[in-house]
This record gives C-alpha cells, structure tokens and sequence, in this order.
C-alpha cells in the first residue's frame, strides 16, 4: 500500500522509518507545513517524495496524522472528499474530542489510534529507527470503522512491532492522563520550580540523574503539550487534584515528624515498579 504521512517531526518520522524497514509500504509520501523542515526531511531520507496534500490524498491508501491533537481536528475539512477505501489514522495522545469532532461522512474511514512512546525531542532530526517496536498503540472506538480500515491499522502496527490495545476513548483519555499527561505537568512544574529559586550556576553544578530523569520531558513541546493539556481538561484536572492530595499527605508526615507513615508511604510507591 501507499502510506503518506502528514507531519514528520519525531512520529511521523519514526513512523516512515519503520514502514521503509519493514516493506509494509509499497511508497512513502509526506506532507508539512513547515519550510524549515523540508530540508531535513529529504536529507534523512524519511519519504520517497514530499508532495502537496491534495496529490497525498489521492496517491495515498493509508493517511496518518502525526501533529499536534488540535492540527488534527482542523485537517478534518480536507478530508471530506477522500474515497471510501482511504484509511486515516490519527497518532493524536488524546482520543474522545478527536473522536466526537470526527465529521460522519469519514467516521469508518477514521481509525483512533494512539502509539505509547516517544521522547522530549521533536523536529525531523528527532526520527529514531526503533521507536515503536515492542510499545502499545491504542485504538479507539472501533465499531463505528469499517473492518477494511481496522485489518489496515492492525497490519501496520503489528508489522512495526506494537502490542495492540482496544479501549472506550474516554476510557483511554482518564489511563493516559495518569500515566503521561500528569507526568508532564509534574515535569514542568518541577523544571519552574528549580529555575525560579536556585541560580543556574547552581542547577548546573548540582543538578544529578535524578533530577535530570525527572525534569527531562519539560524539554518536551510546549505548543504540542498546551494542545493535548486544552483538549483533556477535565481529566487532567481531576488527576492534579489527586497528586496534590499525595503531596500534603507527605507534606503533613514531614511537619508532623511522622516518620515511620512516610516511610510506609514510600514504601507502597515502591510496588508501582512491581507491576511495571
């Protein structure tokens, strides 16, 4: 089949690697916006051939949309046209609002999908070649596709090495909110917490792994981040509410001296790894 694959930054772009390697695409097209990033993707070799989006749509089989949650909504006007046997998969890390803002006449062609992986880095240059082998990609709401569009999606993904998950894409967007969105706004609130009380000679002369591990992803895309942040408010929110419940908690055991609760409390964080 012909995949093109509109956005090439550290998904798509991992993702055109991945199909090249494995031969699940007989050619690769690619679309973006960004004239900074033209040059590196032909550079790197990522696609067979950039091209425009309405000559994407019409030699595509398979269309993925690798850009940020809310870019993908506003793509959905120009795919109104595509032909009944055109498959569209978003990688979008959020899924409900995708979903419910998905236009009816393309809904079967629509596969809901998010890849569990990626890094801090974004951009072209951030395209690695193993990215998605041996992680998760969920797909959303399938029995409102068509059952060529999911056979496709599960070839591709299971081709380049993914577990598959199928969930509800509410259910989805409370898990995911747990274990990535809520990670990322401790990240953040970390990196300003440091940079708004110690200097940066000594961040920088004190900072160890740590630190480093846990304030890495603060390196992460803010335009993408305020995207995906907007579109799972209600869930996000609910989920900094329960982590500010863990912190008083700690912070109440600390006051009190109570230093045999918090040990305990430490403790019970250590099974997380048990399971992971």
């Amino acid at each position: 089949m012909n995949i093109g694959i509109i956005g090439l930054g550290l998904m798509g772009g991992s993702l055109a690697k991945a199909v090249k390697r494995y031969g699940i695409a007989k050619k690769v097209y690619g679309f973006t916006n960004s004239e900074k990033n033209k040059k590196d993707i032909l550079d790197l070799n990522l696609v067979d051939e950039l091209v425009d989006l309405e000559t994407l749509k019409k030699v595509s089989d398979v269309i993925i949309l690798a850009i940020p949650v809310d870019a993908i909504i506003g793509m959905f006007p120009n795919f109104l046209d595509i032909d009944d046997e055109t498959t569209i998969i978003d990688m979008g890390s959020t899924k409900e609002y995708i979903v419910k803002s998905i236009p009816e006449k393309i809904r079967k062609n629509f596969i809901a999908a998010h890849p569990m992986t990626g890094t801090e880095k974004s951009g072209p240059k951030a395209a690695i070649d193993d990215l998605y082998e041996g992680k998760t990609v969920v797909f959303c709401d399938l029995e409102d596709n068509a059952n060529l569009h999911v056979n496709r999606a599960f070839r591709i993904f299971q081709e380049i090495g993914m577990r598959i998950v199928v969930m509800d894409s509410d259910q989805h967007d409370i898990h995911a909110c747990y274990i990535s969105h809520l990670p990322h706004v401790i990240s953040f609130s970390l990196a300003n917490t440091v940079m708004s009380h110690e200097d940066p000679k000594s961040i920088i002369a004190l900072a160890a792994g740590g630190f480093k591990d846990m304030s890495r992803i603060a390196k992460s895309s803010p335009r993408m981040w305020s995207d995906i942040f907007k579109q799972n408010r209600k869930n996000l929110l609910a989920s900094i509410e329960t982590f500010e419940e863990q912190l008083q908690s700690a912070k109440k055991m600390v006051e009190n001296e109570d230093y045999e609760a918090l040990e305990a409390w430490m403790k019970k964080a250590n099974t997380l790894h048990e399971i992971l």
